[in-house]
C-alpha cells in the first residue's frame, strides 16, 4: 500500500501490473484525481465497466473482496466529474451508517462532493420530516429508539408473560412482520408459511403485535420501520410529493442489494418511478440476514424486471490469498438453492499464503486458549493486534475468548460494543482538542509541542494517555486504547496533510464522528459472524465450527442450513492471509466428547470426505449487455411466463406499475370512477381497523386495476396483480360486493 500522502495509483497505472488498489485497502488520505479520466486509473476491466456504465439499469454481481464499493464509488465520481451526473441528483443507499460514511468519505476523496450517501432509514427519515407537514400536518411523531418497553407494555396488556430474551425475540418478530409488509391479522399465517422459528405461539405474537401498534398510536410515537412505511404511504398516496422527490433524485445506487427487504424494495420503486437510472450491487452468496426480512430475490430477479440491464460480474478477489479463496469457493461448491445457483467463483489476485489451519480441541476453554497462543505467535511475527479477529456464531461465545486473551495479556476490542465516538473518554478528548485548537497559544501544555502529533499527545496526556499502555486489561486499558487511536490518527493525518493544524484535525474528527468512521483501535477484534460482514483482517480465527453451532441447532430447513453455510463463507472471506478454523469436542473440561466438526467442512479439511461440488453457474467475471447471455448458463426459472402486454395497445410491459394495471400509463383508462372512490373509502375503514397504512390493504394501483377490470368472481379478482391468495381470502368478498354495486356501509349499519 502506498505511504500516506503519496499518489494512490503507483506507476504504471494499469490494472495488470499492480496498479489496482486492494478491495478495501486504500490510502488513508489520498490525493483527489485531477480529472474524470484519472478517476478510472487503476480499475480492473470489470470495475471500469461498472464505472463507465452510466446509462440505464446496471446490476453488479460482486464476490467477496472484489472491490464493489470501489467500483460503485468510482462510477458515481466518474459520472459527476465527467458532467453526466449532477451530484445533487444522485442518491446512494446502503444498510449501515458505517457503510454510508465510508461511501461519503471515498466520494470526497474522488472529488465528488454533494452526492447523498445514506442508509434507507436516514434517506426516508429526511423525506418524512420534510413532507410530513404538507402531507399530514403538524410535526412528525416522536421516533422511539427501542421497542422493548412498548413490547413489554403490550405483553402486560395482553396478559402474556415474557422474560427479557422473549421480549427481544418478540420485538424482532414485529420488525420482520413490518419490513415484509405483514399486518398483525396476517402474521400467524405468514410466519408459518415462511418457516420462521417463532419464540411463542404465532397467535400470541399476532395479538402482541396488534397491541404494540395500538400503544404506539395512543402514545403518538413511531418506530424505525414506521419511518419506511409512512414514507412509502405518502409517496404512494401523494403523487405531487412523489413527483417532487423524483425531480430531486434522478439516479440511484444501492449497495448490498441482496439484503433489501420487501419494504425497502417498495420504497426504492417509489423513488425510481418509471425511470431506469438504477445501479445495484450485491452478492447472493452473502445473504445472511433473511431472519430480518432480507431476500436476494430482488437481486436475482433484476434481469427479469429490467431485461435491458447491463450485468457486470466482479470475481477478482484482491483481499484474500489463493489458499483462502480456494476454501471459500469449496464451501459454496457444495451449496444448494437459488442463491447457490448464481454463486460467483472467486479468483485470487494476491500472492500465495499459508494454508488454512484446522484444529480440534477437547473443550471450549482449551479452544480459546489455543487461539490465544496462536495469536501471541502472530503478534511475535509482527502482525498488529488490530489486524487479527476471532469470529464466533453467537455472542454468548465471547466471554471464554475475552478471558483467554486477558490471561495471555493480549489487548482486545468487542465489535458491536459502544460506538467509538460515543465513548465518554473520546467525547472528553474531543472537547479538550477543540479547546486547544481555539486557545492553544495560551496553553502551557503546548509550549514544547513542535508539530501536530506532539500537540495531540500533549493535550491527551491530560486526559489519561501515556506513551506506554497500562498493564492488564479492563476499563483502564480500554480508555487508553481509545486515546491511543486518536494519537495514531493524528500521526497519519499530519503525514498526509503537510502543515495541518489542530483545527484541521478537529474538523476531520467531526466529519468522522458524523460518519461513525472510527480510527483503528490496537486490539484483537472479537465479533459475531453477522457483525463481521463488510470487514477484513490479516488473520481470522473462526471458532466453534462444530455441528450444533455451524449450522446452529435451530437451523432445520434446507434454506436455513444454506444460510448458515453462507455465514461461514462470509467469515472465511474476511481473512486476507492467515485463516484458522477450530472446534471443540465438548463444552467444558471433562465433558462428554460428543461433538463433531461442521458438515460444511466435509471434503475440505484434511482427512475428511465429502461430496464433490458443482461448477459455478454464476460464471466468471465479465459483462452482459441487454439480452445477451453469451457464455453463461441461463438461470433456472420457476415458471415459464409469457410477457405481460398492454390490454389497450398490445405493447410489452416491463414496468411493475404498468404490469399491475395491465396497460401503459399513457394509454386511456376505462376505470369506473365511482367504484374506485367506493374502494378507497372501504380501504380507509379497513386500514383504520387494522392500525396500518392504507397501502397495506391495497395500493392505489391495485385499486385502479380493480376499478378498471370490475371482476365478477374470485377467479377474475385473483388475476388482478396485487391481489394474492391471502388478500383474496381476507378482502375478496368485500371487494366483489363493491364491484357488484352493493353499499357495504349501509349493510354494516343494517340498511
Amino acid at each position: 500500500m502506498p505511504a500516506c500522502g503519496q499518489p494512490p495509483h503507483p506507476s504504471p497505472p494499469t490494472w495488470q501490473h499492480g496498479g489496482v488498489t486492494a478491495a478495501t485497502h486504500s490510502t488513508l488520505f489520498p490525493q483527489v484525481p485531477d480529472s474524470a479520466d484519472a478517476v478510472l486509473d487503476g480499475l480492473d476491466p470489470e470495475q471500469r465497466e461498472v464505472a463507465t456504465a452510466l446509462r440505464g439499469p446496471v446490476c453488479v454481481l460482486a464476490g467477496a473482496g472484489t472491490g464493489k464499493t470501489r467500483a460503485i464509488t468510482h462510477r458515481i465520481a466518474y459520472g459527476v466529474r465527467s458532467g453526466v451526473l449532477q451530484p445533487s441528483s444522485v442518491l446512494a443507499v446502503t444498510f449501515t451508517n458505517r457503510a454510508a460514511g465510508e461511501m461519503r468519505g471515498r466520494l470526497r476523496q474522488l472529488g465528488a462532493t454533494g452526492v447523498q450517501a445514506r442508509t434507507f432509514h436516514s434517506a426516508a427519515l429526511r423525506q418524512l420530516q420534510y413532507f410530513w407537514p404538507k402531507a399530514v400536518g403538524g410535526g412528525i411523531p416522536k421516533i422511539i429508539d427501542r421497542k422493548i418497553q412498548i413490547v413489554a407494555d403490550a405483553a402486560a396488556a395482553c396478559r402474556i408473560r415474557l422474560d427479557r430474551n422473549e421480549l427481544r425475540d418478540a420485538a424482532a418478530e414485529i420488525e420482520w412482520a413490518k419490513v415484509t409488509q405483514t399486518v398483525s391479522a396476517d402474521y400467524a399465517a405468514a410466519a408459518v408459511k415462511s418457516g420462521r422459528d417463532v419464540p411463542r405461539d404465532p397467535a400470541e405474537i399476532a395479538q402482541l403485535y396488534a397491541a404494540y401498534e395500538d400503544l404506539k398510536r395512543d402514545r403518538a410515537v413511531i418506530d424505525f420501520e414506521d419511518v419506511l412505511l409512512l414514507t412509502v404511504g405518502i409517496l404512494q398516496d401523494r403523487h405531487d410529493i412523489a413527483d417532487e422527490v423524483r425531480a430531486q433524485y434522478q439516479h440511484f445506487v444501492v449497495d448490498e442489494y441482496q439484503d433489501v427487504s420487501p419494504l425497502q424494495q417498495r420504497l426504492l420503486e417509489l423513488w425510481l418511478g418509471d425511470r431506469d437510472s438504477l445501479c445495484v450491487v450485491g452478492d447472493a452468496s452473502q445473504t445472511i440476514y433473511s431472519f430480518t426480512g432480507a431476500t436476494p430475490d430482488h437481486l436475482l430477479d433484476f434481469r427479469t424486471r429490467h431485461p435491458g440491464a447491463t450485468v457486470v460480474k466482479l470475481v477478482r478477489d484482491y483481499r484474500s490469498s489463493p489458499q483462502v479463496v480456494h476454501l471459500a469457493n469449496g464451501l459454496l461448491a457444495q451449496a444448494r438453492g437459488r442463491a447457490a445457483d448464481h454463486r460467483l467463483e472467486l479468483i485470487s489476485q494476491r500472492a500465495a499464503g499459508p494454508d488454512p489451519l484446522y484444529t480440534e480441541y477437547a473443550d471450549e476453554p482449551a479452544e480459546a486458549e489455543g487461539a490465544a497462543r496462536r495469536i501471541r505467535d502472530l503478534l511475535a511475527t509482527g502482525v498488529p493486534p488490530a489486524e487479527i479477529a476471532i469470529l464466533f456464531r453467537t455472542n454468548s461465545q465471547s466471554e471464554t475468548y475475552e478471558q483467554a486473551l486477558a490471561d495471555a495479556g493480549i489487548p482486545y476490542q468487542l465489535r458491536g460494543a459502544e460506538r467509538f465516538f460515543d465513548r465518554p473518554e473520546v467525547r472528553k478528548a474531543g472537547i479538550a482538542l477543540r479547546g486547544a485548537a481555539r486557545f492553544g497559544t495560551n496553553d502551557t501544555l503546548l509550549d514544547d509541542a513542535v508539530d501536530l502529533p506532539s500537540q495531540v499527545r500533549a493535550v491527551l496526556s491530560g486526559e489519561g494517555w501515556t506513551p506506554t499502555p497500562p498493564a492488564g486489561s479492563g476499563a483502564v486499558r480500554e480508555r487508553w486504547e481509545s486515546l491511543a487511536a486518536l494519537v495514531n490518527l493524528a500521526q497519519d493525518f499530519a503525514a498526509a496533510k503537510a502543515g495541518a493544524t489542530l483545527a484541521d484535525l478537529v474538523a476531520e474528527l467531526d466529519e468522522r464522528a458524523g460518519a461513525q468512521h472510527a480510527p483503528t483501535v490496537q486490539g484483537v477484534t472479537l465479533a459475531s459472524l453477522h457483525s463481521a460482514k463488510g470487514l477484513e483482517w490479516d488473520a481470522v480465527f473462526v471458532v466453534g465450527v462444530a455441528e450444533g453451532m455451524m449450522p446452529i441447532t435451530y437451523a432445520r430447513t434446507d434454506e436455513q442450513v444454506e444460510e448458515e453455510r453462507r455465514l461461514l463463507y462470509v467469515g472465511v472471506t474476511r481473512a486476507r492471509e492467515h485463516l484458522h478454523l477450530s472446534w471443540a469436542l465438548s463444552r467444558s473440561p471433562g465433558g462428554r466428547p460428543n461433538r463433531r466438526p461442521s458438515r460444511f467442512l466435509d471434503g475440505l479439511r484434511p482427512g475428511s470426505s465429502g461430496t464433490a461440488g458443482r461448477a459455478a453457474t454464476g460464471g466468471r467475471g465479465g459483462v452482459e449487455r441487454g439480452f445477451s447471455t453469451a457464455g453463461t448458463t441461463p438461470a433456472p426459472r420457476r415458471t415459464n411466463r409469457t410477457p405481460a402486454r398492454c390490454r389497450v395497445c398490445g405493447r410489452t410491459l416491463s414496468d411493475a406499475g404498468e404490469m399491475k394495471l395491465m396497460r401503459c400509463d399513457d394509454c386511456p383508462s376505462d376505470m369506473d370512477e365511482g367504484l374506485y372512490e367506493r374502494l378507497r373509502a372501504w380501504r380507509a375503514v379497513q386500514a383504520q381497523r387494522s392500525g396500518q397504512p392504507a397501502f397495506c390493504v391495497f395500493t392505489d394501483r391495485t385499486l385502479v386495476a380493480i376499478a378498471e377490470t370490475a371482476p365478477g368472481d374470485p377467479g377474475e379478482l385473483a388475476r388482478v396483480p396485487g391481489v394474492g391468495a391471502r388478500k383474496l381470502n381476507r378482502y375478496g368478498a368485500d371487494v366483489l360486493a363493491l364491484c357488484a354495486g352493493r353499499d357495504l356501509a349501509e349493510e354494516d349499519n343494517g340498511g
